[in-house]
């Protein structure tokens, strides 16, 4: 690592799918893995390209069952360019001598270059150096620079790029018995005597596919077509010393694309018009620039250039292109196939990073769920509930596509899935909503979209609540809480658990926050809104009740994860570390001994701790106040105490959300699960997952630690709240946001002090709170303030919205 370049020196087929995962190239619209142009997919390599929305659907036999998934397609690959002396073998690191290799992205730029120098014996050597960009102006085009230089005699070389439309989704093992051959209807031409083409579509959701390409060398090139293949071939003579320039430029387009006639025709006409390399680096360049400028993070030390790593990553899954999409968050970002490509509740963790930066970013990935809202109405229906029960994963058209099996690689069994009835994804979806409408302002969102969501949301848990006369409680019954380790009983006949207290806070918070939106909304769209859902005050009247009363577990002094959670049997967890070193997947072990977490006090992430994670301490002891319950600092510590010493880790987001909370409730321990988040993909620290795709929401939640978590950052009732936190390991950065029509706030924490700079604009002015004094900063003004060393825990007035009279 240095600044702004993430280098990897030598040539190691063991680490190839890893740096494959983190050298992807994107623009928010496509993303192609950081595979060698020369390398096809194997056991080593796996060079996918992926359209952000492209899914398609096939239903496979696994298990004596027969199994529907939909999967993001792995589209035609267009990076093929390979190489050979005459007669030889084609020039590959799996089948050359390599003396060197080197792979650098310029996170600055966009740009992945490599060089590689291949023996060719008798003391011919041929250095091959590329450049690759996938355009961050023009999101449909990408390019492939490669310069071939001659050491010694190497004479004539053949040169074969190709548009390959044979490739399958095979980039996950586990996956394997699944059918992965999305595409079909191959076919390819030339269009002129520089361009080749490809077409094909999707099997099932028939969504068209259009690439070209076009080859600029010394020597023209010949086009061939091959089944499923359409291929460039030239030849070039190499003396000693002297470079051979190749240019490869490509189109991609899809008939999701709006304002096109045909993508095939689109993407010939494209590339066509597209201008050499090297004015397209120049422009591709100018837009990282701006994206830089508008996404200003400066971290100093090994956590500052991992930082800028995960903001590159997140900007080529979610960049102002997605603006203009209908999309969601896929939770392994458009890097690989792991999860399928699908949306999960990984957007509580990269919305409200976006919110600060690209709010027009968050509103499109919210208007993906609104245009879902209908499908996950049909979904309550379906379970006999109102409201809206969306799904736990997503895909194109919103219906639930969590998996029905797993397979467990230690055991080797197909395991039912129970993953769908992780129904808090809609407290995380409303929760989204309202962060994104508290940052930017936008009201009038909250007013349309943004309240029939909330209201459909918090219909679906109030229905979900059942009374309980003996608690005298509001209850909901199974369900599967963050902790994905825990879906059942033990012994039970069924799957689910009865008040998860994650569930249950948050569904709290829903109707609490949704009651608020309704009774400031402007009376002609309430009425318009009660009309059109059938909303009525007995409604209202019922909410106000669940909000108050819903069930919270404890025991022994802490919060429950779930109703008899307390009662399971404590794991041995010295003995597992012990016997097998790494027990982040705790899951798999037990169930290859015939066991199941579920008869444990083990948990596979953060669950009763994430509330840690969503809501400022003093606006948990208001929620936990209004239903009935003190939430005093020493019961959250020996909460966080009890779950700290029961989690395996076996999820990225867990050291995150660990290092989040820590940082306020035992901050000396705070950093170990900050740099656990920090290198989560670099390190790949869950033993082979980031070769299958990135983890984005613990990248952009790492964005988030130093944006909100560490400054106490929180965007409520027309003002930035701040209380900061700053760890010793990082007390001195700064960054950039967006707040409420104001570009380029600039906030520096550095030795005891927050520094607030307002640029000049016509907006109305800023106010800062603090615990302990308010600011009011004009456009154009800026601030030093002075932070004591132990911040007082004070209550936030109004943390929540009083009760209706």
């Amino acid at each position: 690592m240095t600044g702004w370049t993430w280098e990897y020196e030598g040539y190691a087929p063991a680490d190839a799918r890893l740096r494959e995962s983190l050298c992807t190239l994107g623009n928010g619209y496509f993303a192609t893995r950081g595979a060698l142009a020369e390398c096809a997919a194997d056991d080593v390599h796996y060079p996918g390209t992926y359209v952000a929305g492209c899914y398609n659907r096939l239903t496979s036999r696994v298990a004596g069952r027969r199994v529907e998934n939909e999967d993001m397609v792995n589209l035609p690959n267009w990076l093929p360019l390979r190489f050979r002396v005459p007669g030889g073998l084609w020039l590959s690191p799996d089948t050359t001598p390599v003396l060197g290799h080197r792979e650098r992205l310029h996170l600055s730029t966009g740009v992945l270059e490599r060089l590689t120098r291949y023996g060719l014996g008798e003391g011919r050597v041929l250095v091959v150096r590329q450049q690759r960009i996938v355009h961050m102006a023009a999101p449909h085009l990408a390019a492939l620079r490669t310069e071939f230089t001659a050491e010694g005699p190497v004479g004539p070389l053949e040169i074969e790029a190709a548009l390959d439309g044979g490739v399958t989704n095979a980039g996950v093992p586990r996956y394997r018995e699944l059918d992965g051959r999305h595409l079909t209807h191959v076919h390819t031409g030339a269009a002129g005597p520089g361009t080749a083409w490809l077409r094909c579509r999707t099997r099932t959701s028939d969504i068209r596919v259009g690439l070209a390409a076009r080859l600029t060398a010394d020597t023209p090139a010949t086009i061939h077509q091959e089944p499923a293949r359409v291929v460039q071939r030239t030849r070039v003579d190499l003396a000693p010393g002297s470079t051979v320039t190749v240019d490869k430029t490509v189109a991609l387009h899809t008939s999701r694309d709006p304002a096109i006639s045909d993508p095939l025709h689109a993407a010939v006409d494209r590339v066509r018009r597209a201008p050499g390399f090297d004015e397209l680096l120049a422009s591709h360049r100018a837009a990282w620039a701006r994206l830089w400028r508008r996404a200003e993070l400066d971290v100093p030390g090994e956590a500052g250039r991992i930082l800028r790593l995960h903001l590159f990553h997140v900007l080529q899954t979610l960049s102002p292109h997605t603006a203009d999409l209908d999309v969601g968050v896929p939770a392994r970002g458009l890097h690989g196939e792991a999860y399928r490509g699908h949306v999960f509740w990984d957007e509580l963790f990269v919305l409200p990073y976006l919110n600060l930066h690209f709010p027009e970013v968050s509103r499109a990935l919210l208007h993906y769920r609104h245009r879902r809202l209908e499908r996950a109405c049909t979904a309550a229906r379906d379970a006999g509930r109102r409201g809206a029960m969306y799904p736990w994963q997503s895909g194109s058209d919103g219906r639930e596509e969590a998996q029905q099996l797993h397979l467990n690689p230690l055991s080797g069994r197909w395991l039912p899935d129970h993953s769908h009835l992780q129904h808090h994804v809609g407290s995380a979806i409303a929760y989204n909503v309202w962060q994104y409408c508290e940052a930017s302002g936008d009201t009038e969102f909250l007013h349309t979209k943004g309240a029939e969501m909330l209201l459909q949301i918090a219909r679906f848990w109030a229905d979900a609540a059942t009374w309980d006369d003996t608690l005298r409680r509001y209850r909901i019954r199974g369900v599967v809480g963050p902790d994905e380790y825990h879906d059942a009983y033990p012994g039970a006949p069924g799957p689910g658990l009865d008040d998860n207290a994650y569930t249950n806070v948050t569904a709290a918070w829903v109707l609490c926050h949704t009651l608020e939106v309704l009774r400031t909304l402007p009376e002609p769209r309430r009425r318009e809104l009660a009309e059109r859902t059938g909303l009525d005050e007995s409604e209202l009247d019922l909410w106000e009740d669940v909000s108050r009363a819903l069930h919270v577990p404890f025991h022994r002094g802490v919060i429950s994860q779930f109703e008899g959670y307390g009662e399971l049997a404590e794991l041995d967890w010295h003995g597992y570390r012990q016997r097998y070193g790494d027990i982040r997947r705790l899951d798999r072990i037990l169930e290859s001994e015939g066991d199941t977490v579920n008869r444990y006090q083990a948990s596979k992430q953060a669950d009763v701790l994430m509330l840690g994670y969503l809501f400022p301490p003093a606006e948990l002891q208001t929620l936990f106040r209004r239903l009935g319950h003190r939430l005093d600092e020493d019961t959250w510590r020996r909460t966080v105490d009890h779950y700290l010493h029961r989690t395996s880790h076996g999820s990225t987001l867990s050291g995150l959300v660990h290092g989040w909370v820590l940082a306020r409730a035992r901050r000396a321990e705070a950093w170990e699960f900050c740099q656990e988040a920090l290198r989560g993909d670099i390190a790949d620290v869950q033993g082979g997952t980031t070769g299958e795709g990135i983890h984005l929401g613990a990248m952009a939640g790492t964005l988030d630690l130093v944006q909100r978590g560490l400054t106490g950052l929180d965007t409520r009732s027309g003002a930035l709240w701040l209380d900061p936190v700053p760890l010793p390991e990082l007390s001195s950065y700064t960054f950039a946001l967006r707040y409420q029509g104001h570009w380029g706030v600039r906030l520096r924490l550095e030795h005891g002090h927050l520094e607030i700079a307002v640029p000049s604009s016509d907006c109305s002015p800023i106010d800062i709170r603090l615990p302990d004094r308010s600011v009011c900063l004009q456009p154009g003004e800026s601030s030093r303030l002075l932070l004591a060393d132990d911040w007082p825990y004070r209550p936030h007035p109004a943390a929540l919205p009083a009760r209706r009279a």
